[in-house]
């Protein structure tokens, strides 16, 4: 929806320099893109915890999930916060097996996010003790609701298969990861 036709309660969220799929596809609702917004920013935004630690996360999580708007989104987001190539391309497996390349708090945290984004019912006590070696309980609830948050936006996205933009596809190619 352009911003022309958003309701006037969504305008807020369109920018002059380009508003997300996210953002469009929730002015249909303005009441939900309100609230939503707000929520996303908080949880995905800045914090005590660094913007790499928050894109393993992202990017793992989305990755597990198959949302190939979310991968493509938060690859180029997780280059921009210090991650290599290499590591990204080992993200987007969306496995273990290319995990040699992190820290160990690093792995405990991909561990996490296997058991909480990749499995169904109570998270195994070994994940929860790897990533308590290494993580305080706020961060652990942080990075709880953070996997929590993207598993909720991986699966909105892949369910309105929205588009990846064509400067996030060009970013990828650059880098090696298409």
């Amino acid at each position: 929806m352009a911003a022309s036709q958003a309701p006037l309660l969504a305008r807020p969220y369109y920018s002059e320099q380009g508003t997300s799929p996210i953002v469009t596809s929730l002015a249909h609702v303005p009441e939900a893109l309100a609230v939503t917004m707000p929520f996303i920013a908080t949880v995905l935004g800045p914090s005590a915890i660094g913007a790499r630690t928050k894109e393993l996360a992202i990017l793992r999580t989305s990755a597990r999930l198959g949302c190939e708007y979310c991968v493509s989104s938060h690859s180029v987001v997780a280059l921009d916060s210090g991650c290599t190539a290499a590591e990204v391309s080992a993200l987007r497996v969306g496995t273990d097996e290319g995990d040699a390349v992190f820290s160990a708090s690093e792995r405990a945290l991909l561990g996490w996010v296997d058991a909480v984004a990749g499995a169904t019912g109570a998270v195994a006590p070994t994940a929860a003790a790897d990533l308590a070696a290494h993580y305080d309980e706020a961060e652990i609830v942080e990075l709880t609701l953070l996997c929590a948050a993207t598993v909720m936006l991986n699966r909105y996205c892949s369910a309105l298969a929205l588009p990846t933009s064509p400067a996030t596809l060009q970013r990828l190619a650059s880098a090696g990861l298409l």
